[in-house]
C-alpha cells in the first residue's frame, strides 16, 4: 500500500512549467543528490523510499513509501502522483551482492511495469539509469554508438534489458525516453566498503588499509556531477543512451594518493595486500562526446575537489555519529 511518508509544506507548490518528477531510489547514494538537483531544475519533486529508509528532509519534496516490486503499489502510485517525468534509479545495489543476485530479475520486471504504467497514465518522459557494466569492458574508451554491449554479469545484463524495454515502451506510447550509463560515482553517501570511503575511514582511524595492486584505471565521477548530469539529460528532449562519466581515467593508485595528499597516512596503505578480482579489466573509461555535444554538459569537479567533498562529508558524519 502506498503511503505518503512525509510531505514538506502545507500545500503543493506550483512547479515551473508544470513539471512533476517522480524519483525512484531517492534515498539512495545517487538519489539523495538528485532530489535537490531536481528542485534546482524547477521540478515539483515526488521521491520514493522504501519503508524505514532514512530520507533527507527537503523543502517542497513529497516523500512516498512504496514497494516498487508490488504491481498494485506501482499502479496506485502513478495514479496518485501522475508525474510528467520519471527518473528511475531504484535497483538492488548491495555491495558484493548486486552483481550476481537473482533480485536483478525482479527489478527488471518491476522496471518494465513501471515504464508501461507511467506512459499509460500520461507521463511524458523517462530517464532510466543503467551502468557501464552493460558494455564489454575494453581498453578503448567506451562509446554509446560503437562499443560492444556484452555484459559480463547478471546485473549488467538486466540493466541492458531494462534499457531495451524502456526504448520499446516509449516508442509504443509515442513518448520520450533516454538511458544513462553511469561509470564510477563516488562522494557523500557512498557505501563505506568501496575504495574511496574505505581509504578515508582507514586513514582517519589510523587503521591499515589493504588494497589491490591499484593499477586498474577507472572513470571516477563525483556524485553531485552525476545528479546534475542526470537532470540535464532528463530535461532535454534527447533519446537513446548517454555515458555519464568524466571521460578521464585515473589509476586507483592515483586516487589513493590524492586522499593521502590531504590526510597523510601513506604508511597505512598496503598495495597488493588484496588480490584483484579475476579477469578485472585494466581500463574502464567513458567516451563522453555525446553527453557534451548533445546535452552540453561537462563535470565541474575534478578528483581533488571531489575527494575534498568526500572527506568533509565523512568527517561530518563521524561527528554526527552516523558512521
Amino acid at each position: 500500500m502506498l503511503t505518503p511518508a512525509h510531505t514538506s509544506g502545507s500545500a503543493r507548490a506550483a512547479s515551473v512549467g508544470n513539471k512533476t518528477v517522480l524519483i525512484t531510489g531517492a534515498a539512495g547514494f545517487i538519489g539523495r543528490h538528485c532530489v535537490p538537483a531536481a528542485l534546482d531544475a524547477g521540478y515539483e519533486v515526488h521521491a520514493i523510499a522504501p519503508q524505514g529508509r532514512q530520507r533527507n528532509p527537503q523543502a517542497r519534496v513529497y516523500w512516498h513509501e512504496a514497494d516498487l516490486l508490488d504491481p498494485a503499489v506501482v499502479s496506485e502510485l502513478m495514479n496518485s502522483v501522475r508525474p510528467s517525468h520519471l527518473l528511475h534509479l531504484a535497483w538492488i545495489t548491495k555491495p558484493g551482492v548486486y552483481w550476481t543476485s537473482g533480485a536483478n530479475f525482479e527489478w527488471l520486471s518491476a522496471s518494465i511495469l513501471l515504464f508501461r504504467v507511467f506512459f499509460e497514465q500520461g507521463g511524458a518522459r523517462v530517464l532510466g539509469v543503467g551502468s557501464c557494466a552493460e558494455y564489454a569492458w575494453e581498453s578503448e574508451d567506451l562509446s554509446e554508438g560503437s562499443s560492444q554491449l556484452k555484459p559480463a554479469t547478471i546485473y549488467g545484463r538486466c540493466k541492458l534489458e531494462a534499457s531495451i524495454a524502456l526504448e520499446t515502451a516509449a516508442v509504443s506510447a509515442g513518448r520520450s525516453a533516454a538511458w544513462a550509463r553511469l561509470f564510477f560515482p563516488y562522494g557523500p553517501g557512498e557505501p563505506v566498503d568501496r575504495l574511496i570511503p574505505s581509504v578515508i575511514r582507514g586513514i582517519l582511524k589510523g587503521e591499515r588499509v589493504e588494497c589491490t595492486h591499484g593499477r586498474q584505471i577507472r572513470d571516477f565521477i563525483f556524485v553531485k556531477d552525476v545528479a546534475n548530469a542526470l537532470m540535464a539529460i532528463l530535461s532535454s528532449g534527447a533519446s537513446g543512451a548517454f555515458n555519464v562519466g568524466t571521460g578521464r581515467g585515473l589509476a586507483l593508485r592515483e586516487v589513493v594518493s590524492t586522499i593521502c595528499s590531504r590526510l597523510g597516512g601513506e604508511d597505512l596503505i598496503e598495495f597488493g595486500a588484496r588480490a584483484a578480482i579475476p579477469g578485472d579489466a585494466a581500463r574502464v573509461v567513458a567516451d563522453t562526446t555525446r553527453l557534451r555535444r548533445e546535452i552540453g554538459w561537462q563535470p565541474t569537479y575534478d578528483i581533488g575537489s571531489g575527494i575534498d567533498g568526500s572527506i568533509t562529508a565523512w568527517r561530518e558524519a563521524e561527528t554526527a555519529g552516523n558512521v
